[in-house]
């Protein structure tokens, strides 16, 4: 898509007007577009981390099996590790709203069709399976679009507080998503979660249609198969998105005991059950919400590199500190430094990545990004899954711990050689 050009309706009042009106920490709301995506996001990603709750709560009810928990992760992201480089070229090739319009009306169709196979009593692991794997394909062309779709809603001197409040109302939505999600389940069922997911789409769909984005360039674009080469040719020649999205895809291996298995200690071992994992899941979302509030304040992306490091450092003593905690209240106060910390290393990444390219790479290379931060997850939540099976969950989370603070130890080595200037 061509560059972004301001829209009349943006343009007025002047920027320092607008920006004396908003608070320097949610100073990418003077933009209209991203308002309404703000808007669309606050409502739809209530529903989404209400139906993550309810599907692993469900899969758990069903199977009691930590194999299994995996197993549904990995079905849920495996095509965005597969597709996403598609993904990306479609990003780069049409217009990314289009895109994530449609992408939103199939999630809507897969939350819906769980619901009433969940309502009905017919449900069976199977399902739950294949439409994770369906909701999968629709996240590996998705997301690509929406990442870069931001810097299109605002400006790239404001793309690190936009991504940061992104983050902010993403992790918001995981505060009382999953806590609404724990006391729905234990009164009546899985079923209500996923169709208030399913209707929750419906927000996101309406903002995206009313935004005035500026109108794309018509341009030649080279054939498929060279434009998608093209992508990891130049991912692969450069050698600061090159390091950052491999301390991505090793933080995403270390973090998946923390996802794939709060079931098993909620229940299994704290004896808290669906409310308890709700409260555990809505503890770290008020860490990830402080933490990417925090980011947001800062005014460049210089400095975002070291960010990483200290984070990912943090995520892995958390880690261990979980792994070894015997008290549900310990725990549950381990929960917001490891939202904290992990959320506040995703913003940075993704920040300095989008910071480094260009825009005519920028649906390819978010693709990569995505592929680290999610199409990894897949073999993480299987090692997990199997791991936890052999050894117990307890000691799964020390191997994560000990993953994350071997990864950022690495990339920060490298910073001294070769440091990133965003």
């Amino acid at each position: 898509m061509g560059a972004s050009q301001t829209h009349p309706e943006e343009a007025a009042p002047p920027a320092s007007a607008r920006v004396a009106r908003i608070p320097h920490t949610f100073r990418a709301l003077r933009h209209r577009n991203f308002r309404l995506f703000i808007s669309g996001q606050v409502i739809s990603l209530v529903g989404t981390w209400m139906q993550n709750a309810a599907q692993s709560w469900l899969v758990y009810r069903l199977t009691h099996s930590e194999l299994l928990l995996g197993t549904t992760w990995f079905c849920a992201q495996i095509a965005v590790f597969a597709l996403g480089p598609l993904g990306g070229l479609v990003a780069d090739r049409i217009s990314r709203r289009k895109v994530v319009i449609l992408t939103q009306a199939l999630s809507m169709l897969q939350a819906l069709v769980m619901g009433v196979l969940t309502l009905s009593g017919q449900v069976q692991v199977w399902h739950v399976l294949a439409l994770a794997a369906g909701l999968g394909v629709i996240n590996a062309f998705d997301m690509p679009a929406r990442q870069a779709l931001v810097i299109e809603m605002t400006s790239r001197e404001d793309l690190l507080n936009a991504i940061s409040l992104n983050s902010a109302v993403f992790n918001a939505a995981r505060v009382v998503g999953p806590g609404v999600a724990g006391l729905m389940v234990a009164a009546l069922g899985e079923g209500p979660c996923f169709l208030i997911n399913g209707v929750s789409f419906l927000a996101v769909i309406v903002c995206l249609a009313a935004m005035h984005l500026p109108k794309s360039c018509p341009r030649e674009h080279p054939p498929v198969l060279r434009q998608l080469t093209d992508g990891f040719r130049y991912a692969a020649g450069h050698s600061a998105v090159r390091r950052i999205l491999g301390v991505m895809g090793a933080a995403t291996f270390a973090g998946m005991p923390g996802l794939v298995l709060m079931p098993f200690f909620a229940d299994d071992i704290f004896h808290r059950g669906s409310r308890g994992y709700g409260v555990l899941m809505s503890a770290m979302g008020v860490g990830a919400v402080f933490g990417t509030l925090e980011l947001a304040r800062r005014t460049r992306a210089h400095g975002l590199a070291s960010v990483i490091v200290y984070s990912g450092l943090t995520t892995g003593l958390a880690y261990l500190a979980f792994a070894a905690s015997n008290s549900f209240y310990l725990s549950l106060a381990i929960m917001p430094v490891i939202g904290y910390s992990v959320m506040r290393q995703m913003a940075s990444a993704n920040t300095t990545i989008q910071t480094l390219i260009p825009e005519e790479y920028r649906g390819r290379i978010m693709a990569l990004y995505a592929m680290t931060v999610v199409g990894l997850g897949p073999f993480g939540s299987l090692a997990t899954g199997g791991l936890a099976h052999a050894y117990g969950a307890r000691v799964t989370m020390v191997f994560g711990g000990v993953a994350a603070l071997a990864a950022a130890g690495i990339f920060g080595a490298t910073l001294r050689r070769d440091p990133i200037a965003a």
